[in-house]
């Protein structure tokens, strides 16, 4: 990893450096108020790391749930996470080793950062994608660990603090949309949204969203990649 590298990859992570700080101390607050320490908010946030998983997480340690219902749970709340990878597939195949901590460490953030970076050329797209990786979950780490030490101690408030997340997909999106020809993969996706949302609910709309956008956009595949060659040619 060389310096520029680094820098870069921090340079774009600052959104979820401050995001995932804050979330992480709220978890690790919570872990210890369920009377879990600091060992415990180290080792879940490396091993699990699956953000909101974590928090539903602290509810099931007490609570007796067998390891196939928890194994159900955890893949219905992850399971978007299926369709993030389908579209890193081969880039993660040809790194190796690190293909494997790629595929654990993809998260909303991550995913998001790495499909809305154009990395510049005298940088290497591998070692970038992993120091990004890696620094999230550092982050992550370190605020999970840092609020179950704090525990009660804190006495700001710090509701509304997770609003950086969703800030940081909105901004995503805005440079996404300037910066690519077709609109197609844009407007599918809020329409898929917004269709699921008023069919399912705030609870339950992301995973039909997802399955409708993947269908969609398979449907105008063609019509995407003639409007990537137009901006090439252009």
């Amino acid at each position: 990893m060389t310096k520029e590298t680094l820098k870069y990859a921090f340079l774009q992570t600052l959104p979820v450096l401050f995001g995932y700080l804050f979330m992480g101390i709220a978890f690790g607050i919570l872990l210890e108020r369920a009377g879990y320490n600091f060992i415990w908010a180290f080792f879940i946030s490396s091993i699990v790391y699956a953000g909101s998983m974590q928090f539903v997480l602290i509810g099931l340690l007490g609570g007796g749930m067998g390891l196939f219902s928890m194994i159900l749970l955890t893949l219905s709340v992850q399971s978007r996470h299926i369709f993030y990878g389908l579209s890193f597939i081969e880039k993660f195949k040809v790194m190796g080793k690190a293909g494997w901590y790629m595929i654990f460490s993809l998260t909303d953030e991550t995913y998001s950062l790495l499909c809305g970076m154009k990395i510049p050329k005298e940088l290497n797209e591998k070692k970038v994608f992993f120091t990004v990786a890696a620094l999230d979950q550092s982050y992550w780490i370190a605020g999970c660990t840092l609020g179950a030490i704090l525990g009660g101690f804190i006495g700001f408030d710090t509701t509304g603090i997770d609003f950086a997340m969703t800030a940081l997909f909105v901004v995503i999106f805005i440079e996404q949309w300037y910066g690519f020809q077709s609109h197609i993969p844009a407007m599918v996706g809020i329409a898929c949204g917004l269709a699921a949302l008023i069919i399912f609910g705030a609870n339950a709309f992301i995973l039909p969203a997802l399955i409708a956008s993947v269908c969609l956009l398979l449907v105008f595949k063609n019509s995407i990649k003639q409007g990537e060659s137009q901006e090439v040619c252009q």
